[in-house]
């Protein structure tokens, strides 16, 4: 499984408040909380955002509230990926848990710049800046979490779809 897409780079401790601010908390559908994803760090970012690009972050990506709007508004987004130095545990469980693909890579956090072209490798790991001709060995996906993800989530996976 592959993701590539453009980058929108991110500092430390972006909360789950700013990824999807609580005022829009009462929408059910991802496609609702999507047009609201990040608007408190970057206004201009659903604007922006094409289906396959990817979110570069530095530490503790996530952290704040446990809530599963977070990583859902960031997939419906078009979001293929997330990439960050660390995430924060209970976000990277749920990301995982709908199907959003991560990895913690902290040479390809520091390095991708915004706009890059980068491509990921999730059996592998590895992750190709091809805007700057580089390469970083992330985290893979142990294959049971590869088949979550690839299913569009837990509860896909969890039915057989």
């Amino acid at each position: 499984m592959k993701a590539c897409g453009h980058v929108f780079k991110y500092g430390d401790n972006v909360d789950t408040d700013v990824i999807i601010p609580a005022r829009y908390l009462n929408a059910t559908k991802g496609e609702e909380l999507a047009v609201h994803c990040m608007e408190d760090i970057d206004k201009d970012f659903v604007n922006k955002v094409q289906k396959g690009d990817i979110i570069v972050a530095n530490k503790n990506f996530g952290c704040g509230s446990s809530r599963e709007h977070a990583p859902l508004a960031i997939k419906c987004a078009g979001v293929s990926c997330v990439i960050a130095e660390t995430f924060a545990r209970i976000f990277y469980r749920n990301s995982i848990n709908i199907g959003l693909p991560i990895i913690e890579c902290v040479e390809a956090a520091r390095s991708i710049e915004a706009g890059d072209e980068v491509e990921v490798d999730f059996d592998s790991g590895l992750i190709t800046n091809k805007t700057k001709g580089e390469r970083y060995q992330g985290q893979s996906f142990p294959p049971f979490m590869q088949k979550i993800i690839s299913a569009g989530g837990l509860v896909n996976y969890i039915n057989g779809k």
